[in-house]
């Protein structure tokens, strides 16, 4: 046999041989081709995990509680479940209230508000309110003015927010409602945490009460 025979012969038994793959190639091609093909592989029955039945513990809730029947919640809105008669008479709203929102990120700007609010209106302005107080979950200040500034003070407040939000909120002799359901916000709104006020017990002032306390000393622009 010549060399160019031996060579020719080699060459043939090179084609026929399987290649030999490396272990990693070999198991992500069988199992490509086993998805392909519908193959499933089997693998060995694992052991379940054994829970300690002196460990388990019961749910402080009870085993049942899928059981209870759904109850209809507390009204928060006592009062206004029927269609009332007529509507109410808007001379009921005695003042307003804003209040304006901040955090450690936006304070100079609600710094900045409050003194041209003090600037130009005759107000009772509040003090500042660091943490949250009262029904309101967010550091705050707030003024309060007669309704006679409402038409002035309404669209002044939506050209000059700065961006921070502000809730406007009416005095009536219900204060949940004034918070909740009669109120008007500027930008957007947040969280009022008002469902456990109550109306003014006896002896109190049927309506809050707004006292200004600011001397204006900038004439407003128009």
């Amino acid at each position: 046999m010549s060399h160019d025979d031996v060579r020719m012969h080699a060459a043939g038994d090179e084609a026929n041989e399987t290649p030999q793959l490396e272990p990693s190639r070999r198991q992500v091609i069988t199992g490509f081709a086993a998805v392909t093909l519908g193959i499933t592989a089997t693998s060995p029955p694992q052991d379940p995990v054994k829970q300690d039945p002196g460990t388990a513990g019961r749910s402080p809730w009870g085993e049942d509680t899928w059981k209870e029947p759904t109850p209809a919640p507390v009204s928060q809105r006592p009062g206004e479940q029927v269609l009332p008669a007529q509507p109410r008479k808007y001379t009921d709203i005695k003042s307003y209230h804003a209040h304006i929102y901040f955090d450690e990120d936006n304070h100079a700007k609600a710094a900045l508000l409050r003194r041209w609010v003090a600037e130009r209106f005759v107000v009772e302005l509040g003090n500042w309110n660091r943490e949250p107080r009262g029904p309101h979950v967010t550091p705050s200040f707030y003024f309060g003015f007669t309704n006679d500034l409402l038409p002035v003070i309404v669209p002044w407040l939506q050209l000059n927010s700065l961006g921070l939000t502000i809730l406007l909120h009416p005095n009536t002799e219900d204060p949940r409602a004034d918070h909740l359901h009669y109120a008007l916000w500027i930008n957007r709104t947040q969280a009022v945490n008002a469902f456990a006020m109550k109306k003014p017990g006896a002896g109190e002032p049927a309506v809050e009460q707004i006292f200004p306390n600011t001397k204006p000393t900038v004439k407003l622009e128009a």
